[in-house]
């Protein structure tokens, strides 16, 4: 693939920061970012809570996998995509095929610590989300691995550090032109207004 007219696209456990690290990432880049929860929300006019419940998850995969597909096919794009996006044989391999794959790493603890109040995620609607989120990991880890060409450690940075940590990983990786990254890497940027939507 060459690089310059392909994309980039976050993986990782609900709660990694995928939206949020992209959507600081393309601003940094000047690339356009997109969710792949997000469009699908607004191509059927619903939120994915409400998809689950009323027709279920495997309609919903049908959904993202036709929406993924789409979307690595844009350029100078950061694509933020759903926590269990990987499970697809069809999604991992239009990922590594079209994008450069960053996974945004975080353990089921540090997930829980910062999820534990959110009513918004389906498949952690359970009695004991904790055990829910290292079950999934388990299931999902190696195939984040398998996916990407990089491994972020999420960890307790903030934002700004995570973005700074990736944009160094890409221009030591010779993917994206260093001019684009001096300006940001080395510094601390502005702090991040809040954060919000399901990563």
């Amino acid at each position: 693939m060459s690089f310059e007219t392909g994309a980039l696209a976050l993986v990782g456990m609900p709660g990694s920061g995928k939206s949020t690290v992209g959507r600081h990432l393309a601003r940094q880049l000047g690339w356009r970012f997109v969710d792949s929860d997000h469009e699908i929300e607004i191509a059927v006019g619903s939120p994915v809570r409400v998809l689950f419940e009323q027709r279920g998850e495997a309609f919903f995969r049908e959904l993202e996998q036709a929406t993924i597909a789409a979307l690595c096919q844009l350029p100078h794009t950061v694509l933020a995509t759903g926590g269990g996006a990987v499970l697809s044989e069809a999604n991992r391999q239009a990922l590594k095929a079209h994008c450069q794959v960053i996974y945004l790493r975080s353990t089921p603890d540090e997930l829980f610590r910062r999820l534990r109040h959110d009513s918004h995620r389906p498949l952690l609607q359970v009695r004991d989300p904790l055990r829910r989120l290292r079950e999934l990991y388990r299931e999902r880890d190696p195939l984040y691995r398998e996916t990407s060409q990089f491994i972020i450690e999420t960890g307790r940075p903030s934002v700004p550090t995570l973005v700074n940590m990736v944009l160094m990983q890409l221009e030591l990786a010779g993917v994206v032109d260093p001019m684009q990254v001096p300006a940001t890497v080395g510094r601390v940027l502005p702090p991040v207004a809040g954060s919000s939507g399901r990563d």
